[in-house]
């Protein structure tokens, strides 16, 4: 045999040889990408966050969504922790709700439909003092301090939360622990009846809607403030965008199942670069296979063309899941993990998160760590 024959022959062998490597490589298993909520840094030294870092790193997480308040040195000192752990840094900045303190004045706060303000008699909980979007002072005020955050070196991208009104209608997992039935919406949670909203609409519209007998049958009522919601993301969008840095959204599902008829929220007309919808089961009383069903139509509603990341949400002890009368105490068991995880990514999600990291337990981690680098196509 002539040593031509020979090295054609070694030549073809060794093309069959990268052949048979690429379809090896072809059927490893990719793992998710993995986003994660989590909030501090309290107390912690530099050394106790870099080790909380790198363990949620070793356990598959990529991306931090961190809620540091809104002083950019925080970020700026956690983002390069950070980094040199290997993770991906989002700064997670609530955004209409605002804790009360003096350079936020008094009447910028939302005021529900029986005239009380956000400002000193918050819907639900004690914290949910919900600004006003309609106000110039409040998009200039959420301008500046979002466009600082994302100056911040270390810092990816600005992580929306709280971009909506107040729940006008609670889930309906949360109705038995407000003691409320929530058939209809009820003027004490439907926002924002401020003299700068109607007025706006009445010149817009013609309409007074503070005549009007049931706010709520009026359509155009209803995308008046989706559309002032949708104004301030794509203000604060624009922001971001300035500093060369991305911008997403904790959102409801949806949008239109639950987002738009909760909280306002008409995400799918949103410029943003992701969204993160809160696919809480457990909040709707509903299985996993609702995940699913959900992640669905968030896809569709972008047309595929937008990154939606499916948020999970975790029972922190699931033992006492079934005891615990608190349904934000409640959650995804060990056991749900995966099908949560499958039924996100076979229908179109392009990664989880979290909520988060912390309520994670043992046997969460184990389902975890096999689930994130299986094949849901």
């Amino acid at each position: 045999m002539s040593v031509k024959t020979n090295t054609l022959l070694l030549l073809i062998f060794g093309m069959q040889l990268l052949g048979c490597s690429s379809q090896i490589q072809d059927k490893s298993p990719q793992k998710i990408p993995v986003y994660a909520w989590l909030g501090g840094p309290g107390e912690a030294t530099d050394a106790e966050i870099l080790a909380n870092f790198t363990d949620l790193k070793s356990k598959g997480i990529d991306v931090l969504m961190y809620n540091g308040g809104q002083a950019p040195t925080t970020y700026a000192r956690v983002g390069k922790i950070a980094k040199s752990a290997g993770l991906g840094f989002e700064a997670w900045v609530p955004t209409m709700v605002q804790s009360i303190r003096p350079e936020l004045k008094p009447e910028w706060y939302a005021v529900n439909g029986k005239g009380e303000s956000a400002y000193d008699k918050p819907a639900y909980v004690d914290h949910y003092h919900f600004l006003c979007p309609g106000r110039p002072e409040v998009q200039k005020y959420l301008g500046n301090m979002y466009s600082k955050i994302a100056s911040v070196e270390e810092v990816d991208a600005i992580h929306l939360d709280y971009i909506r009104f107040p729940d006008v209608i609670l889930a309906r997992g949360l109705w038995d622990k407000y003691g409320l039935v929530m058939d209809k919406e009820y003027p004490a949670y439907d926002y924002c009846y401020c003299n700068v909203c109607t007025t706006n609409f009445k010149v817009q519209t013609g309409i007074d809607i503070t005549k009007v007998e049931d706010p709520s049958q009026v359509a155009e009522w209803k995308q008046f403030r989706y559309d002032l919601i949708t104004q301030m993301v794509e203000n604060l969008t624009k922001v971001v965008h300035r500093k060369g840095k991305r911008i997403n959204a904790a959102v409801f599902p949806g949008p239109n199942s639950i987002a738009k008829k909760l909280v306002r929220q008409e995400w799918d007309k949103w410029s943003l670069d992701a969204f993160f919808p809160m696919n809480y089961n457990d909040f709707y009383l509903e299985n996993t296979k609702w995940i699913g069903t959900v992640t669905k139509e968030a896809v569709e509603s972008v047309h595929n063309k937008k990154p939606i990341i499916s948020g999970l949400f975790i029972c922190p002890n699931p033992a006492k899941k079934k005891l615990e009368p608190d349904p934000e105490n409640h959650g995804l068991l060990p056991e749900e993990l995966e099908a949560a995880i499958q039924q996100s990514m076979q229908n179109g999600a392009t990664g989880i998160c979290l909520f988060t990291p912390d309520r994670m337990t043992e046997a969460h981690w184990k389902v975890f760590e096999k689930a994130i680098y299986k094949n849901y196509n």
